[in-house]
């Protein structure tokens, strides 16, 4: 496979031709890492089964048995993905999006079977970064995402340097963004899905709420 185009995009002020490029790159079955708000992520459009695939193989998962995140542009494109979200869970949802939140919710049959798990739960995130939101917003429907994390690294969870991401990644997808160097931290998870809230994991989202 032939190298891996890297972009270095504005980060506060994304250039549009450079988002043109990844989104065509996106529809056309591509796989691109690119910034959220928390740490980098692997991601593709989620109607094209061959780049899920894509994405599986390189992370070494099983489509089913995996927890994929959904990026979406707002909080409209989650009912179209989601069942009916209780009251409570729509309140948090409202607080927190945008931002470093996963929100796990009840997957509708909208969701592409490949992605379905066990639980036929999906999470969703609505990230405050300039570049994941007007990525999102041209595709037209969320990107599935996966977190770029280390492999031999005690220290670091996560890879945060876009030069470092580029020379690991740059035979195994299509192109790498630059969005300037990502935190060392995940997001909060909650579930949703019961219709209450429940705390998985403790992020760089405060829980406040």
């Amino acid at each position: 496979m032939a190298e891996a185009t890297f972009i270095k995009i504005n980060s506060d002020n994304p250039q549009e031709k450079f988002i043109d490029q990844i989104v065509d790159c996106l529809k056309n079955g591509g796989v691109v890492i690119y910034p959220t708000d928390t740490v980098y992520g692997i991601g593709c459009d989620i109607h094209n089964a061959r780049a899920v695939e894509r994405i599986c193989k390189i992370k070494g998962i099983k489509p089913n048995k995996s927890n994929f995140s959904f990026v979406c542009n707002d909080l409209s494109h989650i009912s179209e993905y989601t069942k009916s979200i209780s009251t409570s869970v729509f309140k948090v949802m409202k607080k927190v999006f945008p931002g470093p939140y996963t929100v796990i919710l009840e997957a509708s049959n909208k969701v592409p079977k490949l992605l379905y798990n066990s639980k036929k739960t999906v999470g969703i995130r609505v990230p405050s970064n300039a570049i994941c939101k007007m990525l999102v917003e041209k595709l037209g429907n969320p990107i599935l995402s996966t977190s770029v994390k280390q492999i031999d690294d005690d220290i670091l969870e996560y890879i945060t340097d876009p030069d470092d991401i580029y020379e690991k990644y740059k035979h195994l997808v299509d192109i790498v963004i630059d969005g300037g160097n990502s935190v060392n931290e995940g997001s909060t998870v909650i579930d949703g899905s019961a219709g209450d809230i429940e705390i998985i994991r403790e992020g760089l989202g405060e829980i406040n709420f």
